[in-house]
């Protein structure tokens, strides 16, 4: 029988460690003294540490190293687990490395710039969202107003409520000085029948949706759409479907110029 100190100096795991595999069940003592509590390991048990200490170097879970060595897997098995492992590892690598360019982004704007950005841009999955919506061709964005009039109208004659945020849709691929294709949207989640003009569908979510949230009048806000379309380009994204302007904070009585207007702009994005 070898003494916990002793095991510990052997097999160069704390006995804080072996303590705490005894207390959940991985690695329970030979033999444990009565009277004074100490505990007494084996030889034979260095392999089954040494299987732990594999494991968990592998990035396994305790929990997930109790079920591999209760089960008595195959190698098949074990085969099979590890694959996964290494395809969740493969997948935080990713991610880690898409942080490191984010950074290394926001680093070059700061040396280019000298000051922080006001723009803070985030990626997020938007699940899809069943909306009334009615879409037409107006000269400029400001002029949007119209089909905001004659949706609310249609809802409210309907005795329908928005349930979140409306937004807009600007379907255009490019850049207009005018005739904006432009589709606004009121969330909604009870039964409504469409018309010619006003259809009901369910707006399609995006896995990646790059972010910003813009706080003042309409008139600056080319700014945030600079700011996001510069961050997606510098950081390996194309953008991938129509952009949206969410209007968490909506113009007071409609006026354009409002101050406290706040809009989160959106674009579905993709990499490469």
């Amino acid at each position: 029988m070898i003494r916990i100190g002793d095991f510990s100096k052997l097999s160069r795991v704390t006995v804080k460690t072996l303590r705490y595999y005894d207390e959940v069940g991985l690695l329970k003592p030979a033999s444990v003294d009565q009277l004074t509590g100490y505990r007494y390991y084996t030889y034979d048990q260095l392999p089954r540490l040494n299987r732990i200490l594999a494991l968990k170097d592998l990035g396994f879970s305790l929990d997930e190293i109790s079920r591999l060595l209760a089960d008595d897997l195959t190698p098949e098995q074990m085969r099979g687990m590890l694959k996964l492992r290494q395809a969740e590892i493969r997948q935080q690598v990713r991610d880690e490395t898409e942080r490191l360019a984010r950074i290394d982004a926001r680093l070059s704007q700061i040396e280019q710039e000298h000051k922080m950005t006001k723009y803070d841009i985030i990626t997020k999955k938007v699940p899809p969202l069943k909306v009334a919506s009615l879409r037409d061709v107006v000269p400029r964005p400001p002029d949007q107003g119209r089909l905001w009039h004659e949706l609310e109208a249609y809802l409210a004659s309907q005795h329908v409520h928005p349930v979140s945020p409306c937004l807009s849709l600007y379907h255009d691929d490019e850049y207009k000085e005018q005739d904006w294709d432009i589709e606004v949207c009121e969330p909604i989640d009870g039964d409504l029948q469409g018309t010619e003009r006003v259809k009901v569908r369910e707006l399609a979510g995006a896995d990646t949706m790059a972010c910003v949230v813009y706080h003042g009048p309409f008139v600056t806000i080319g700014e945030a759409y600079d700011a996001l379309l510069k961050w997606i380009g510098e950081n390996g994204y194309h953008v991938a479907g129509p952009g949206r302007e969410v209007y968490l904070q909506p113009a007071e009585g409609g006026d354009q110029n409002d101050p406290n207007i706040v809009t989160e702009v959106q674009f579905p994005v993709e990499k490469g």
